[in-house]
């Protein structure tokens, strides 16, 4: 079983790596239907993991300065107190009972349909940006908005660990037509490590992180990672965001059905 671990990780890590996006929205389905875990375990366990393996993308995007520091403030402002007011709520109820088994995999289902969705979103807002007027008027509506989008983003990770990397670059592609894609993507994982972090030790301090699965996904997911970035100039990023939003799509119709 260590060892279907380990390949997992390397799996889901080497599409991570080319792709930018699909962590927890491949790892946490995998965990659930390909190893048997709880959803509030698997959604424990990744969300730590996420922090984990996404904590070297800030310190390679600050070094390129492909980070908007007062966008992540902006974000984590709305993100980091919903996750924790989301955190409380679950502290309330026994997540490892049937019927919450069985919402957080309805809406984990439900959230991949959204990954899926932002997937394909997000390539038709890179390719046709919108004008926008960064200091005029409509800034101050941005900003509300940008902390608005955080809310959500920090409900819906909390509760599935899926949505802090396609979801958030989406909202990014909207909210900030000028950013470049690097830009964006560095923003977004900037923002996702603390998110996923404060979600993450949350679980841990409920019992749903499995520290000896997580020490196998990342032996696996750390070197795939490293392979997938060297590959993710090689292999055509059109052909694998379609693919993959197709796979969300289904794996999520199957979870809300």
């Amino acid at each position: 079983m260590d060892v279907g671990y380990i390949v997992s990780g390397f799996g889901v890590g080497l599409l991570v790596g080319i792709t930018g996006v699909g962590g927890g929205a491949l790892m946490t389905p995998l965990l659930i239907f390909g190893f048997g875990i709880s959803p509030a375990v698997a959604v424990g366990t990744d969300l730590v993991f996420a922090a984990i393996t996404k904590a070297n993308g800030i310190w390679v995007h600050a070094r390129q300065s492909t980070i908007d520091w007062q966008v992540v403030g902006r974000l984590a402002s709305g993100s980091v107190p919903a996750a924790l007011v989301t955190l409380a709520v679950l502290g309330e109820v026994n997540t490892h009972s049937a019927e919450a088994q069985g919402f957080i995999t309805t809406l984990l289902g439900v959230a991949l349909i959204l990954t899926a969705a932002a997937l394909l979103w997000r390539s038709y807002l890179s390719r046709y940006p919108q004008r926008h007027d960064d200091d005029g008027v409509e800034r101050k509506g941005v900003v509300w908005i940008t902390v608005g989008a955080g809310v959500v983003l920090g409900v819906v990770v909390t509760l599935t660990s899926v949505g802090a990397g396609a979801m958030g670059a989406a909202a990014l592609f909207w909210l900030y037509p000028r950013f470049s894609a690097v830009r964006v993507v560095g923003t977004d994982i900037a923002h996702a490590v603390p998110l996923t972090a404060v979600a993450g030790f949350g679980h841990w301090q409920m019992g749903s992180v499995d520290t000896g699965l997580l020490m196998m996904l990342l032996i696996g997911s750390l070197p795939g990672i490293y392979l997938g970035s060297r590959l993710s100039k090689k292999i055509p990023e059109r052909w694998l965001r379609p693919a993959l939003a197709a796979l969300l799509l289904v794996i999520g119709f199957r979870m809300v059905a």
